[in-house]
């Protein structure tokens, strides 16, 4: 099945994307692996006819924007993000103007729409950066709670809260971390940016996905506990094969990111089937906030 879902591939001319979540065979197929906003930027300086994207809708829909020329494919159409989900223009729009229409800052785990009323997007490496940067005294930032809450923590700004969270980052207790570092008293605990408060006061250090793999790469010690989804697990310990890595917490495990198999690959890649494109007037204003970011950086 590797094999042909590669060899289909080439002859189409495809670029396989893979997130740090996917499940392990999906991400041996995979040209690249990574965070969602690396991958579609990856994607953009290549040559490729298709981008298949292995990870959720709004991911899809980021590669869209900043790829319109290419054909975007979600094997799985239905794999979302419960997070993304918790915010809509016009809830955002109304929001925004009920705080004086102050700057609005969007993680890059929303949709295109979202996107596309938001002033400039972040991600969990580059949250603190990009709130420093504005000029505004004061910004709303969507839709994760805890990520704000975290920024917050890094600038005299004031930053307004919306009130959405990843369910399964969000779920990581202070009991679940006591468990981990009992069972592994030598290791470091690293936590995402979307976990809450009181878990980002227990970590040794706070990464995202990729800064999680680059820091265990450096780091003298050998053993880490990772407070993210478990589908970390397999990219960091194939890139440190010397270091071993313990979940935080088992719960931890995104259904969505675990939908997609290799005859879904396989199915898109024969027939197109699951493409996302974003509509030219959303694409044009999401990708302006998306831009922003990236000029930034």
């Amino acid at each position: 099945m590797k094999e042909a879902i590669m060899e289909l591939a080439r002859k189409k001319n495809a670029i396989i994307l893979a997130h740090n979540y996917q499940p392990p065979e999906i991400q041996d197929i995979a040209d690249l692996c990574g965070d969602s906003l690396e991958l579609s930027i990856r994607a953009a300086e290549t040559d490729a006819d298709i981008i298949v994207f292995c990870g959720v809708h709004f991911m899809a829909e980021t590669a869209s924007i900043l790829c319109p020329e290419k054909t975007v494919l979600l094997p799985c159409p239905d794999a979302g993000c419960p997070m993304a989900d918790m915010v809509d223009t016009a809830a955002l729009t109304a929001r925004k103007k009920a705080l004086g229409d102050i700057p609005v800052v969007t993680y890059v785990n929303s949709s295109a729409a979202v996107k596309a009323v938001s002033d400039i997007c972040c991600t969990s490496a580059n949250v603190i950066q990009v709130v420093n940067a504005l000029k505004a005294d004061a910004v709303l930032m969507t839709p994760d709670r805890n990520l704000a809450q975290y920024a917050a923590g890094h600038t005299h700004k004031k930053i307004h809260l919306w009130e959405g969270y990843c369910p399964f980052h969000n779920n990581l207790t202070q009991a679940d971390v006591d468990a981990a570092r009992q069972a592994h008293p030598d290791a470091l605990f690293m936590a995402h940016p979307e976990c809450p408060p009181e878990i980002l006061a227990m970590a040794d250090t706070i990464q995202s996905t990729s800064g999680m793999i680059q820091y265990a790469g450096s780091s003298p010690l050998s053993q880490f506990i990772l407070g993210t989804e478990n589908g970390l697990l397999y990219p960091i310990s194939k890139a440190n094969p010397d270091k071993e890595f313990f979940p935080a917490s088992p719960k931890m495990v995104c259904p969505d990111m675990k939908k997609i198999n290799l005859s879904d690959v396989k199915h898109s890649l024969e027939t197109q089937a699951g493409e996302v494109r974003v509509p030219e007037p959303t694409r044009k204003k999401a990708l302006g906030a998306v831009q922003k970011m990236i000029d930034l950086a």
